[in-house]
């Protein structure tokens, strides 16, 4: 009889324990256990830790609680200014709700991938290629919210979305780079204009103050060569002071001959007045007598010549040697 009692409690206990091993169950810390009896949802979520379940009636599904790094394909798209480009991103969701996730929806992240795909393709096509550049913040909360809104339904919250890289055409990355080096040229002409406006007002500043002093000019002279001399060249550079120029233009000016039909005035006199000269009396021809004699012709005008005799000149021969008379 005692043995016959013995084993029977042998035998309960090995049901037992195989009862306990077939129904106990374990659900980790991130994990949560939804037990589905007779395929229906039987009581709470169970929580982390052990528990127990009827074998061959209850099913426990678990369900990973912690956040699921989901990598959306790179999609092509046209924008709404007419590029083409491929733009891929991340998605950051996690569980929020265990029986929603495995009851109204076959495979969440599967759901989750493709909801994500359609909405970064309708980004694509209501933005700007330079939003896409530049304002990713912008576009990120807009494909988060787009993905988001219906995956609240299937126990699921999207918690980041973040678009990765932007792919552009090679005409389109050649035109961007023409048009970044023309922006930098354009900038640092501005900035040159703006040094060389700067510097003027300084030299207009050192020039002035020079202006009253002149030895202060020599002196900046004399520093300029021995700037210039301090290198090894073979070329010495020698500025010539304006006032030099100012010199030598009077000295030419003063050793210039006049001109044809001016007077001669120096800087030191005053200019000279030219009074008009009386007009000279007319000439008249004269005419040759027989004799030798001249006589002047009579006017032609009428009046008649002045006597020949007078102022006529009578030369006699000296015979005797004596002196000669007239």
């Amino acid at each position: 009889m005692v043995p016959e009692l013995t084993g029977a409690i042998v035998a309960l206990i090995c049901v037992a324990l195989v009862y306990t091993g077939m129904a106990a169950r374990v659900v980790k810390q991130y994990e949560r256990g939804v037990l589905f009896r007779l395929g229906r949802v039987a009581g709470e979520v169970r929580p982390p830790g052990l528990t127990l379940i009827i074998p061959f009636v209850d099913r426990l599904a678990k369900v990973n609680m912690q956040i699921v790094t989901l990598p959306i394909p790179a999609q092509e798209g046209i924008t709404r200014d007419n590029v083409t480009v491929r733009v891929d991103a991340v998605v950051y969701f996690r569980v929020v709700d265990a029986t929603s996730a495995l009851v109204k929806v076959e495979d969440y992240k599967f759901a989750v991938s493709q909801m994500a795909q359609t909405s970064l393709r309708s980004i694509i096509g209501k933005s700007d290629l330079d939003d896409l550049l530049s304002n990713r913040e912008q576009l990120n909360q807009g494909l988060e919210l787009m993905i988001d809104s219906p995956a609240v339904g299937w126990g699921v919250q999207v918690d980041r979305v973040e678009i990765k890289d932007v792919s552009l055409p090679d005409t389109m990355k050649r035109s961007m780079a023409r048009q970044a080096e023309a922006d930098r040229e354009r900038r640092a002409r501005i900035i040159n204009a703006d040094a060389e406006l700067q510097a003027s007002k300084k030299l207009a500043e050192a020039a002035q103050q020079m202006s009253g002093t002149p030895a202060a000019l020599q002196l900046r002279l004399l520093q300029t060569v021995m700037a210039v001399s301090a290198e090894k060249n073979s070329t010495l550079v020698l500025p010539i002071p304006v006032e030099l120029l100012h010199f030598l233009e009077r000295g030419n000016r003063a050793d210039a001959p006049p001109a044809e039909g001016t007077a001669h005035q120096t800087p030191e006199q005053p200019p000279k007045e030219i009074t008009p000269q009386e007009p000279a009396p007319p000439i008249t021809p004269e005419e040759t007598t027989p004799n030798g004699d001249r006589t002047q012709a009579p006017d032609l005008n009428g009046a008649p010549g002045p006597d020949p005799e007078i102022g006529r000149h009578h030369l006699t021969p000296n015979t005797g040697g004596g002196p000669r008379t007239d």
